[in-house]
């Protein structure tokens, strides 16, 4: 029986009706990027892992998507002894005292190393084998040696595999002792002295890394790619790489798929568009206020009202961080903070206890939870609380300019509010940063977000670039209109008109008339295969009102003797004839 065929897990097929509806956001947005100055780049969907790695704190690492190496990604890995350490020496020692014993000792009659193999990984998965390499790899490896982890192989081998023994009284070994005993008086001569062929330890090692060790450790040398997690980190490393040829301040738009290997759930995918604009190479906070109206802009061309922009600034969490005395554990701080709305408030400070975060200054968080009233109240609040932060008090100074143009610019229909919780736990943010809550009517998450990142290009090697930018989460505000009923019903432009197909002749007088239909602008199509009796014309029409194609044109031996066409009108039912100039005009 054939495999039903599915998807991955966090990815989506979309139909020409989703495909039309996300298109008409795209659309809307790079419309609305280009108004403001925006110009278009596009990067490769995976990066070198270097250029990823480290840029979005530990648990947006976790989330990025790691591309093994191809063919035998195992190959360039080092199964040297000494570059394996503690865990080579005992997984070493044990395979020096058993390898020889095994083929004796236990009756298989297994006379290969080859055919060893899948014993030896069974072994090597052993519950009781791993708590052993654990308590190795917590360099706590004088607590145990090499002829603790034999003696666990071997009582591993005896509880197994005890039907197949030659000596039963294997069962009662418990000793160092014993072990030589028994060995001797079977084998006649010492378990320890066995040595084994290097190739055949390469395959252990490879068993064992499979098995036991973490594969985190091993990703720099199976895995040297990884897909994009967003567009900023590669913007900067475009920037970057491109710096001598850009011109700057310069204003970038990009609209993309990332992946992130996150629990799919609604409103959350593995693989999802990013629609980005950034401007690099300008301190000015300008570059906030028009990133604000560029977020009202479009809302208000989506027609989507009772969006809210959050605003808040990384420099004052800094200032918060070191009131409370955590400025070593910033880090920490903000990745807690930014999961106040998924896991609330006790769970957060419960998160920063576990960090290292004093009970006293988490007391001290207490008044930023329970913050309201106006952006301008809660800025004069700000400044008593962060009066002893001169970090504080800059980002306070930031979002008081930024809040007061916007002020007197307005705004269409979104609102700009402050929310001094606001994290957005990457690292590389600086200055303000953005999050966009859908109207409260929707059961959604952010369907955008951003900020402003000052150091962002110094890790490739560019310092003192500042940068701004901003998101849309496209597959959320696809949701959220979907949900609403916000889009509007010529959003997917069918064809037009759907010409009968009579057979060959009548086909090359259709096309001709499709052509100059197509050149006004008008969807239209020729039905691929003729119609030779009246249930396959009826056919044809059905095809039509399946697919919601308004007219129908028929031509026929008679519509042809005339250089006529017959147009129906399949929600009306009326027809006439017309010719190819009145068909045009009356389709505009």
């Amino acid at each position: 029986m054939a495999q039903k065929p599915s998807i991955p897990k966090g990815t989506r097929d979309f139909n020409p009706e989703q495909v039309a509806k996300r298109n008409y956001i795209f659309n809307t947005i790079r419309g609305t990027f280009e108004t403001f100055g925006f110009q278009p780049i596009e990067t490769p969907s995976f990066e070198n892992s270097e250029t990823l790695m480290g840029k979005y704190g530990d648990e947006g690492d976790r989330l990025i998507f790691k591309i093994l190496n191809s063919g035998d990604y195992l190959s360039k890995v080092n199964y040297e002894i000494d570059n394996f350490s503690d865990f080579s020496k005992q997984i070493g020692t044990f395979i020096q005292s058993l390898c020889g014993e095994l083929d004796e000792i236990i009756g298989f009659k297994l006379r290969s190393q080859v055919e060893l193999i899948p014993l030896y990984k069974n072994l090597l998965e052993d519950f009781e084998i791993r708590n052993i390499y654990n308590m190795i790899k917590v360099n706590e490896f004088f607590r145990i040696n090499g002829f603790e982890t034999n003696t666990a192989m071997l009582r591993y081998v005896i509880d197994n595999f005890e039907n197949d023994l030659l000596y039963k009284s294997f069962n009662a070994i418990r000793t160092r002792d014993e072990i030589s005993d028994v060995a001797t008086k079977i084998l006649g001569k010492p378990v320890y002295n066995y040595t084994v062929n290097q190739d055949f330890l390469k395959e252990i090692y490879k068993i064992g890394l499979l098995n036991i060790l973490d594969l985190s450790q091993l990703s720099d040398q199976i895995s040297e790619k990884a897909l994009r997690y967003d567009l900023t980190v590669p913007f900067a490393r475009y920037v970057v790489q491109h710096q001598n040829e850009i011109e700057f301040p310069f204003k970038r738009y990009q609209i993309q798929p990332v992946w992130r290997a996150d629990r799919p759930q609604k409103g959350r995918f593995r693989e999802f568009y990013q629609c980005d604009a950034d401007v690099v190479g300008s301190k000015s906070l300008w570059q906030e206020v028009e990133f604000i109206q560029l977020y009202d802009t479009v809302f208000s061309t989506l027609k989507l009202e009772g969006v809210t922009i959050k605003i808040n600034n990384r420099k004052i969490l800094s200032g918060i961080a070191e009131v409370i005395g955590a400025s070593d554990k910033l880090i920490d701080f903000t990745v807690a903070l930014d999961k106040l709305d998924k896991i609330g408030e006790e769970k957060v400070k419960e998160e920063m206890l576990s960090k290292g975060i004093s009970e006293e200054g988490i007391s001290k968080l207490q008044p930023l939870f329970t913050l309201t009233g106006s952006f301008e109240s809660q800025i004069e609040s700000l400044k008593g609380i962060l009066s002893t932060s001169e970090e504080g008090k800059k980002g306070i100074e930031e979002l008081a300019f930024i809040n007061e143009a916007i002020s007197e610019l307005g705004l269409k229909t979104a609102t700009l509010q402050l929310d001094v919780t606001l994290a957005r736990g990457l690292n590389y943010y600086t200055g303000a940063i953005f999050e966009v809550a859908a109207p409260k009517t929707v059961q959604m998450g952010s369907i955008g977000g951003g900020g402003r990142y000052d150091d962002l290009t110094s890790i490739f090697g560019k310092p003192d670039t500042s940068g701004v930018g901003i998101s849309f989460g496209l597959d959320r505000i696809y949701l959220v209109l979907e949900e609403l009923g916000l889009f509007p019903e010529t959003v997917n432009k069918n064809v037009e008109v759907l010409f009968i197909n009579f057979g060959d002749k009548e086909a090359l007088f259709c096309l001709k008339a499709i052509k100059e239909l197509r050149l006004a602008g008008i969807n239209t199509e020729l039905y691929p295969d003729k119609a030779t009796n009246s249930k396959q014309i009826r056919k044809q029409m059905d095809h039509a009102n399946k697919r919601n194609i308004q007219f129908v044109v028929i031509a026929g031996d008679e519509e042809i003797a005339s250089n006529t066409y017959t147009l129906k009108n399949m929600i009306s039912g009326e027809q006439f004839k017309v010719s190819l100039s009145e068909l045009v005009d009356h389709l505009k």
